[in-house]
């Protein structure tokens, strides 16, 4: 039988995405714009817990570097999910950081996604998959990707989901010295915005390109050689509006021999692909070295 504490004591995952490809290929009247993408879950969390509060008042255990409280994205998911649901019990939320800030790894979006998903079962809300995708939604268009727990053909804003089968992989990552301001990305004058749309029949491993590398490799020289050095190993792209840049390669051996030739000055790392969110089939996997208990 599963005991309820265990819920309260573990630590919950929130793993980065990379963009496979990513193509701009319109512009909403409101000023948003419409994507085709391809995410991919990684095997890199952040770790997420929940401590209930006797009052109703929703707070980080300790502040994130450079980051308000009210602006944290997990904070604003509890107090949504307050607010919609007519809960009023309180929680602190301790988070710790592995994927890199600014990075095009996804990893604010994914710690409130996993805060939906978390907050849903330990306040009892039971809300149903797509309530909990509507709720998303309105934190950021990354966060209905990771509520829907599995890699995914995207579109919209890259909201409109689904589901796909994709190739076991490994991937070197690597992270450049910058965050990378997703907001002025998209507003730059020279982004490329008229990328033909494609079926997602058409997509397959090693489709297409990321649109919005050329600005960032323009307004972050060091994106750009990093991208160069990669490079020299096989397809090396940005993920989302960067900073960090990857490839892919078949097995873990070649993954790892390429990150052992890294420059002392570059910073990197292997990981492999997953086929789906850890908490895919409900909250069973423990962060490493813990029971649950």
């Amino acid at each position: 039988m599963i005991n309820p504490l265990d819920d309260w004591n573990r630590a919950w995952p929130a793993p980065a995405k990379l963009n496979l490809f990513l193509h701009v290929v319109g512009r909403r009247a409101d000023g948003y714009h419409l994507l085709q993408t391809v995410f991919r879950l990684i095997d890199l969390s952040d770790w997420v817990r929940f401590t209930p509060l006797s009052s109703a008042e929703v707070r980080l255990a300790k502040p994130l570097p450079g980051v308000e409280e009210n602006d944290e994205l997990c904070v604003r998911a509890a107090r949504l999910l307050q607010r919609e649901s007519g809960c009023q019990r309180g929680i602190e939320i301790s988070i710790e950081k592995n994927i890199p800030t600014g990075a095009g790894l996804g990893g604010g979006s994914s710690d409130a996604a996993t805060t939906l998903i978390a907050l849903d079962r330990l306040w009892g809300l039971d809300l149903s998959s797509q309530r909990l995708a509507d709720l998303g939604r309105g934190l950021g268009a990354d966060v209905p990707f990771f509520l829907c727990r599995e890699n995914a053909f995207g579109e919209g804003v890259g909201d409109q989901l689904r589901p796909l089968r994709l190739p076991p992989t490994w991937y070197v990552v690597l992270v450049p010295p910058v965050a990378v301001s997703t907001a002025d990305i998209f507003a730059a004058p020279e982004l490329t915005r008229d990328t033909k749309s494609i079926k997602i029949s058409s997509f397959s491993d090693g489709f297409g390109h990321n649109d919005l590398e050329p600005v960032v490799s323009r307004r972050y020289p060091v994106v750009a050689a990093y991208l160069a050095w990669l490079k020299a190993f096989g397809d090396a792209r940005m993920s989302g509006s960067g900073s960090c840049v990857f490839a892919g390669f078949s097995t873990e051996r070649r993954a790892r021999a390429v990150v052992s030739a890294l420059p002392a000055d570059m910073r990197g790392f292997a990981v492999r692909g997953l086929d789906e969110h850890p908490l895919a089939s409900g909250p069973s996997r423990t962060k490493a070295g813990e029971t649950g208990k």
